[in-house]
């Protein structure tokens, strides 16, 4: 599924009403059983400029909604949509011009990020006074380290596409205009895999950050008992063993 921010004559600055839809569409994205991987970009050449701060100076709301249930538990909802939840699915960014303030941050929720040559990040809230509040302070550092990303948010400097990519703020560069085609066919790639381990490792990864070391193992084995026993992992064996995927081939199976 691909979501695309549209609100190109702002930057696709979010309002309330857009950060509404957002969740939304990444809610039906999660009960959906024939949708794999998710894509979120943005139109007209910009990924997003942040939280639309002149919805913010008429006071439109930007707290915090009440709790809702996730496939990991009650989370809560933040000012740019779903920058709270927690997907069992994985969603890639693809991301053109801007990804700049609360847009830094939805970038940051997603799980990859595929970003043209001429795109720029940063906390450019900064300037103004508007905090990080959709997870920014905690998903930026872990991603790239505590150093580097305090430099970004306390200094508040534009952050090039290729210095993103050297410091791991992205997976991915590719020439302008070509980020959603080149996230959509990654996406693709990853919703032939089989999804049961792939979606189990996943959450392994996502969810091991509060966990000790022992029971970050114990979550793992559950997830990948809960594989073994769904019969996933046999079958793929018994592909391997009548000659598909050798000598790194891909393997299709069959399911979108």
């Amino acid at each position: 599924m691909t979501v695309m921010i549209t609100r190109p004559e702002v930057r696709n600055a979010v309002d309330p009403e857009t950060a509404s839809a957002l969740r939304v569409a990444f809610e039906k994205f999660e009960k959906s059983e024939s949708l794999a991987v998710a894509v979120l970009t943005g139109a007209g050449g910009t990924f997003c400029a942040g939280f639309d701060l002149k919805a913010l100076a008429a006071g439109s709301p930007s707290r915090l909604s009440d709790d809702v249930d996730g496939p990991m538990g009650p989370t809560r909802n933040g000012p740019m949509g779903p920058t709270r939840m927690t997907l069992s699915k994985p969603v890639i960014a693809a991301i053109e011009g801007y990804a700049v303030a609360g847009g830094l941050e939805l970038a940051l929720w997603c799980d990859l990020r595929v970003a043209a040559t001429n795109a720029t990040f940063g906390v450019l809230n900064r300037r103004f006074g508007v905090p990080l509040i959709d997870m920014g302070t905690i998903r930026l550092p872990r991603m790239i380290g505590q150093g580097r990303a305090l430099e970004m948010i306390l200094t508040g400097r534009p952050v090039a596409a290729m210095e993103a990519l050297q410091i791991g703020l992205v997976e991915r560069l590719v020439e302008p205009g070509a980020a959603l085609e080149e996230a959509q066919q990654l996406a693709r790639q990853i919703a032939e895999l089989p999804q049961g381990a792939l979606r189990a490792d996943r959450r392994s990864v996502l969810t091991q950050w509060s966990l000790g070391l022992a029971e970050a193992a114990a979550a793992e084995s559950r997830g990948g008992l809960d594989v073994l026993a769904s019969g996933e992992a046999q079958d793929g064996a018994r592909r391997f063993a009548e000659g598909a995927g050798r000598h790194g081939a891909g393997i299709s199976t069959g399911e979108s």
